[in-house]
């Protein structure tokens, strides 16, 4: 009954905050909205690069290449390479002097600078192989009259099979942002969950409410289960917002079972909410708890999967096992992407509930400095 009783005063408090209440239901559609926005084009920027005095045969090479745009000056250009590069943003500038060519990168973008070196590379080797042309057009032309001389049969060649391309998830049209979007679902619930409940039970706190509840004969760990019960429901509500706004207004593809994905983010949502208010213990006042925001969130995102985990030298990826959102973005990620089951990501969802119980056992040990029982 005392369970219920708060969980009770929990709901009642926040449907009458509707400013909260509204920016837990839809502060996360905006946000989602809004990185959709950014990352929904595949469109590629041009690089572009200039070449002075460079053998036609080479720059006719390097201008084929996707994505690069070669754009050639006048042979008596005085201005260097680097007052080219300031005057016109160039990503480089080739020059060729006495049979040796220097290249100069801007490198303010190091992949226009990787696309430049891929693309001289690829053009000596096409220039490498012209010598050769003659000789394989000989040789092609020499097998093509034996082909001809066989008798005919029913199969193709090699060469002239089509290949079908399938894709497991997604398709030609996918963008960076469906690779990103089953981490983006977790940090957004991890993120506002966090942030709203950590600041609720602190208001609670300073206002004196805590302490008129600890004057009641309550135990710590019955308040903090109501707590929970109260914060967690609109948590789940959140979670089926967001999920459901992914899937039909996004087009989110699920390659697993939609239980999981709902399954996990509740467990990533219930983390957030056990953090949150253990959290703000140690918070003396709402400018206190955001200031643990970017200690708490940031380190989460960047474990998340964003950055390839996989990467990252050893004693970092001991810190990433150490962050909830590691584990809730890969069972994500392994449900939507990989078509995993329940099974699969058994061990995520497990730590998942591992921290919960750690963070909800610390919650009821740092009520004691409020009340000893």
């Amino acid at each position: 009954m005392r369970i219920l009783a708060v969980f009770k005063r929990v709901i009642l408090e926040m449907l009458r905050d509707r400013r909260t209440l509204a920016l837990m239901m839809f502060g996360p559609l905006l946000m989602l909205s809004l990185i959709w926005a950014m990352f929904q084009t595949n469109a590629t920027q041009t690089t572009v690069l200039a070449t002075q005095n460079v053998d036609a045969s080479l720059v006719k090479a390097v201008d084929g290449t996707k994505h690069l745009k070669v754009v050639k000056l006048a042979k008596n250009e005085r201005q260097t390479a680097r007052q080219l590069i300031r005057k016109n943003d160039y990503a480089g500038v080739l020059k060729e002097h006495d049979d040796k060519l220097t290249l100069t990168l801007a490198n303010n973008n190091p992949s226009q600078s990787k696309l430049i070196r891929q693309g001289l590379s690829l053009a000596k080797i096409k220039l490498a192989l012209q010598n050769q042309t003659r000789i394989i057009k000989q040789q092609q032309a020499m097998l093509q009259t034996l082909l001809a001389q066989l008798p005919a049969t029913g199969s193709q060649s090699t060469a002239d099979k089509k290949v079908a391309v399938k894709y497991l998830y997604g398709s030609t049209a996918s963008t960076y942002f469906d690779a990103i979007f089953p981490i983006m679902i977790s940090f957004v619930v991890f993120f506002f969950v966090f942030l709203i409940s950590g600041i609720a039970l602190l208001r609670e706190r300073t206002r004196g409410t805590l302490d008129r509840v600890l004057a009641t004969p309550i135990r710590r760990g019955e308040l903090i289960s109501g707590y929970i019960l109260g914060y967690g429901t609109f948590a789940i509500v959140q979670t089926l917002i967001i999920v459901g706004f992914s899937i039909w207004i996004f087009k989110m593809q699920v390659l697993g079972s939609l239980s999981g994905v709902f399954l996990t983010n509740i467990l990533v949502a219930l983390v957030a909410l056990t953090l949150g208010l253990l959290i703000s213990a140690f918070a003396q006042s709402e400018f206190q708890m955001m200031q643990f925001v970017p200690i708490i969130v940031i380190p989460q995102l960047l474990f998340s999967g964003l950055i390839p985990f996989d990467t990252m030298p050893h004693w970092l990826k001991l810190i990433g096992y150490c962050t909830p959102l590691y584990y809730g973005s890969t069972a994500m990620t392994d449900i939507i992407e990989k078509g995993a089951g329940l099974l699969q990501v058994g061990n995520e969802l497990g730590s998942l509930i591992v921290f919960a119980v750690l963070f909800i056992c610390l919650n009821v040990v740092s009520l004691r400095k409020y009340r000893p029982v």
